[in-house]
């Protein structure tokens, strides 16, 4: 794999994540309350920072006086920004492998 392959991929695979989790709350933002909304609009974030609920995790923050840190990172995925990102690798497999 040479390195502009690699770099469309890594740039592929997070425009794909991007792309799948707006389609997903865009989509879940047009359906009724119930089973199907719950699916594309649920989310499981993973971190760097504190938080106790999954739902939420928040930035570190150190305070130095007269310098403040926030230091943190949150990836969000659903089910759409999954699919996405399985729809690029596919496409990529078919078009550079």
């Amino acid at each position: 794999m040479k390195g502009r392959e690699t770099t469309f991929l890594i740039v592929g695979m997070i425009l794909a994540a991007v792309a799948g989790g707006l389609v997903g709350e865009l989509v879940g933002s047009f359906l009724p309350d119930g089973t199907m909304k719950t699916l594309f609009t649920r989310h499981i974030a993973i971190g760097v920072g504190q938080g106790v609920a999954l739902e939420e995790v928040a930035p570190v923050r150190i305070d130095l006086y007269a310098v403040s840190l926030v230091l943190g990172m949150t990836l969000r995925i659903n089910l759409l920004s999954v699919l996405f990102v399985l729809l690029l690798f596919i496409y990529f497999r078919w078009w550079y492998l």
